[in-house]
């Protein structure tokens, strides 16, 4: 495998990711508002889902604030898919010769490739959940950046590791692994055709619902360590059950699962498209 390959599938990778942020955004911002309500919501008030939160934040920040926090978003989002991608074709390439994997080899080969992208892209990760939390008044990825290590150091851009390894390296490994059985199964012809991309994106739909839910928790406790500053995962955990109980790990799932299952089934979607469109089996 060469380095020129690799370099390919991370271009495409990262296109996929323009692609899918900049549709999907508002439905993140909508997300982690409501998973950082846990601490301001009086006992007793009305409860406040999805809609309501679309309404607040059109109603106070204007259209264009269910945006807020692209450019963090596309800072992560871009380099964080290109990695995951080459990530993912250079381990399969090296490890399976490109051949088609079995359930097990998936779930391990999309869980590896997940991880090495969140770690490395972690920093950039927390600086988008607190932009989109509403709760800091950071002007820019800069400068989030710069009062992050002032005030909290530097150790507070990688609040929320074991959660976030907890919620991707699983979501990534399920996903990978019901979306290449579902794909497997399609007839040959329908795959080469012109209706091959609508399929699979069905088939990303199906695998993007399950791994989803079954990440949910961990997402809820991810955004609550990196919006609180110096809580730790445990004491997350328990804010979360004291507040709402095991309900409350399932907050925000709604347009968590909408925003996560459509990205990535465009990401993968593009992703293949592109991969193909350049001479490389994906």
């Amino acid at each position: 495998m060469s380095v020129q390959s690799a370099l390919k599938a991370f271009l495409c990778g990262s296109l996929s990711g323009t692609c899918s942020t900049l549709l999907f955004q508002p439905l993140d911002l909508i997300k982690t508002r409501l998973q950082t309500l846990q601490g301001t919501v009086q006992p007793g008030s009305a409860r406040v889902g999805m809609v309501s939160v679309f309404l607040t934040v059109v109603r106070t920040e204007k259209l264009v604030g269910l945006w807020k926090g692209m450019s963090p978003s596309f800072a992560r989002t871009i380099p964080g898919l290109g990695l995951y991608f080459s990530t993912y074709y250079s381990l399969k390439q090296h490890f399976f010769q490109g051949r088609g994997l079995g359930p097990l080899e998936a779930v391990a080969l999309g869980a590896g490739a997940r991880s090495v992208a969140g770690v490395l892209m972690l920093p950039v990760t927390v600086i988008k959940t607190r932009f989109e939390s509403g709760r800091y008044n950071y002007s820019s990825v800069v400068g989030a950046l710069r009062s992050m290590c002032q005030t909290e150091g530097p150790r507070a851009l990688f609040s929320g590791l074991v959660p976030t390894l907890l919620r991707d390296a699983p979501f990534s490994g399920i996903y990978v692994m019901f979306y290449t059985q579902t794909k497997a199964c399609l007839p040959t012809e329908l795959g080469s055709s012109s209706y091959g991309p609508p399929a699979h994106f069905l088939c990303g739909i199906g695998a993007g619902v399950l791994a989803s839910l079954i990440t949910q928790p961990a997402d809820v406790v991810k955004t609550n360590v990196q919006v609180g500053s110096g809580l730790s995962t445990a004491a997350a955990v328990r804010q979360v059950y004291s507040v709402n109980g095991v309900r409350g790990f399932f907050r925000g799932a709604v347009p968590r699962c909408l925003r996560r299952t459509m990205m990535a089934a465009m990401a993968w979607t593009v992703y293949e498209t592109m991969m193909t469109r350049v001479g490389l089996k994906s």
